[in-house]
């Protein structure tokens, strides 16, 4: 099909009235479960008391900035959205919500997230999530994403920053736990993404978006894969010998970047010769234990989290910093 096909067909769909999970479609409700969910892990590891309710209202804040940004993302990308194969069903190109109203969601949200958050944390932590909003909305998405190939690379910073405000919640500051934590995401990011563009250039290429897939071959972005692998992999076996480490989370972490690893090299040795259908069931592979990867790291520091707090964690483990 043409791009001119593709966006007829997304912006012909009968309108109609929106409803809330329409609205609820607007934010973006599975990143905002990892937002959710490496921010609570950030708060949960850092040092020092929180008071439940506040921990409660700033999670609640920060998932709320995580769904201003999707919603100020689906509002900027309407036009690309409406040619992708993936993304043509959203709120705005399937004409249920209009850009207007998006923009106007994505703003509020924005606006009210921050400012609670000052007011329930810190305004560090409140800055950090300002800076967030602003870095996924106008640095990826309004000049990176459809500018260069090292969009996932750079913009990857904005999904990785939760896990810092959960820890600047409770400690108004970093530290290198959590920049450790900050890195695992932001170097897990592009392999992330690349494996997924390797099984949807059709989509990229139609869009126009310049995906290292599109733009330097599947060669090239097997070698990224591989090189990307092995430093997060780096990344995330030094956080064992952090404040939020430990052996549990080593042990872990080993076995997983093991894994990862073994999967990145499986698909840097293949060669053009490979069946078409071999190559992308090893693609979608790589990238579903790529989705595990990431949440199983995290079960591991809130483990040792949860050891420590019960008296059972190791007094003398070896501590970077």
């Amino acid at each position: 099909m043409t791009d001119a096909s593709w966006t007829g067909a997304a912006t012909s769909a009968p309108a109609r009235e929106a409803g809330f999970g329409d609205y609820l479609e607007l934010l973006k409700p599975r990143v905002m479960r990892l937002v959710i969910f490496t921010a609570a892990v950030g708060l949960l590891a850092a040092p020092g008391p929180v008071h439940p309710v506040i921990a409660f209202a700033s999670l609640l804040c920060i998932a709320v900035g995580a769904g201003a940004s999707g919603a100020l993302n689906m509002w900027w990308d309407w036009d690309i959205d409406a040619i992708m194969r993936r993304t043509v069903g959203r709120p705005i190109p399937s004409g249920r919500v209009t850009r207007e109203e998006a923009l106007a969601i994505g703003v509020t949200l924005s606006v009210f997230s921050v400012v609670m958050l000052a007011l329930f944390a810190n305004l560090f932590a409140a800055g950090l999530l300002a800076f967030t909003i602003f870095f996924y909305v106008v640095i990826y998405s309004m000049w990176l994403k459809r500018s260069t190939p090292q969009n996932i690379v750079i913009g990857g910073a904005a999904g990785a920053f939760p896990p810092m405000i959960g820890w600047a919640v409770v400690t108004g500051g970093v530290s290198i736990e959590s920049v450790l934590m900050f890195a695992l995401i932001f170097l897990w990011t592009p392999p992330h993404f690349w494996a997924l563009a390797l099984f949807r250039n059709e989509d990229y290429t139609r869009a126009g978006v310049p995906m290292l897939p599109v733009v330097s071959g599947d060669r090239s972005t097997r070698n990224h894969i591989l090189a990307y692998s092995v430093i997060v992999a780096a990344v995330a076996i030094a956080m064992g010998f952090t404040g939020i480490g430990g052996p549990l989370y080593l042990a872990g972490a080993v076995l997983l970047n093991g894994q990862l690893l073994y999967g990145a090299w499986g698909l840097w040795r293949r060669n053009a010769g490979v069946a078409e259908a071999d190559a992308l069931k090893a693609e979608k592979k790589f990238f579903g234990f790529s989705i595990l990867y990431l949440f199983l790291h995290f079960v591991l520091i809130l483990a040792e989290t949860g050891l420590r707090a019960a008296g059972i964690g190791l007094a003398d483990w070896p501590v970077l910093g």
